[in-house]
């Protein structure tokens, strides 16, 4: 009775288990099919976002090569029109970063994205980047003004006083810095807006300029000899414009010496030149004939009745 009790338990027992097994069997079935239907409801979309990446590579690449030839058109074209270096350059960064924004809009459409949803998210967010790009949009406004207004273009010499005499030759103006080429080789970015809001010196802005030389003789030197010899000098030198009108003139009488001024015109490109053989060869003409150039010195006359007190004192 035992045994047949213990083997209908047995059979109770493993016919429980092939019921567990065949339950489980049917939940892992279950979940199975469950997976592959949710995979198969993604398949289109992952078959939708691999060929719209694909289409935004392409638009990317396609419009990129269309941008690249676009901008060697307007370059050809403000070429032709004898468009300002500067203003070429300005209005080819612009229409460049103009485009490009043109075709991240259509690459977001290829994507799927609304372009009325992506307008609206540039506008909700153009508050908080004009906050946050208050100099750049600074600096913007002031390359605009730049060349609207032109103060000066690429290949002056510029000096502006606001950052301690800055000064070069403009090399570049871009959206938003201006760049100088120092005469020591050394280049300087300058913001536009600060550009903009100081006071510029255009030293090249004409063709040509006038050299003021100073120099001081004694007052018991000959005024006229004097002239005379700075006038040698003057006329000796060949890119001294003779067609202007050069002068050479007593500009004050100091405390110690008489100021001769010389005002000589020259080609702007010839200034520094002429300064500079006027400050050597005057002085070698003024020693050549016994002409003086007083210094600061302290004269001590001693009378003969201090000379007395410090004879006695001693």
């Amino acid at each position: 009775m035992h045994s047949i009790y213990g083997l209908l338990r047995a059979a109770e027992e493993t016919a429980a288990s092939a019921e567990s097994l065949q339950e489980n069997i049917d939940q892992k079935l279950e979940e199975a099919s469950n997976l592959l239907k949710t995979l198969e409801s993604y398949i289109p979309k992952i078959q939708s976002f691999l060929i719209n990446a694909v289409l935004a590579v392409l638009v990317f690449f396609i419009g990129r090569f269309l941008i690249k030839r676009l901008m060697k058109m307007v370059y050809h074209i403000l070429k032709r029109g004898h468009v300002d270096d500067g203003v070429r350059r300005f209005l080819m960064s612009l229409i460049r970063a103009a485009l490009y924004v043109l075709l991240i809009v259509i690459i977001c459409g290829v994507c799927g994205i609304q372009s009325a949803s992506f307008v609206a998210v540039i506008g909700s967010g153009g508050v908080a980047i004009s906050l946050a790009m208050q100099g750049a949009l600074s600096n913007l406004a002031g390359g605009v003004t730049i060349l609207l207004v032109k103060p000066f273009k690429v290949g002056d010499y510029i000096f502006e006083e606001m950052n301690n005499g800055v000064e070069g030759t403009v090399q570049k103006i871009d959206l938003f810095y201006t760049q100088l080429l120092t005469i020591d080789n050394k280049t300087i970015m300058i913001p536009n807006g600060t550009l903009t809001g100081s006071r510029i010196i255009n030293v090249t802005s004409q063709d040509k300029r006038r050299v003021d030389f100073r120099i001081g003789i004694s007052y018991s030197e000959n005024i006229d000899r004097a002239k005379s010899v700075l006038w040698d000098v003057i006329h000796a030198n060949k890119s001294v414009l003779e067609e202007e009108v050069n002068d050479v003139i007593v500009r004050e009488l100091a405390e110690s010496q008489v100021v001769l001024e010389a005002r000589v015109w020259v080609p702007t490109e010839a200034y520094w030149d002429v300064l500079f053989y006027l400050n050597e060869n005057v002085k070698k003409q003024f020693d050549r004939y016994g002409i003086t150039i007083p210094f600061n010195q302290l004269d001590v006359h001693v009378t003969r009745k201090e000379e007395a007190e410090v004879s006695s004192k001693a």
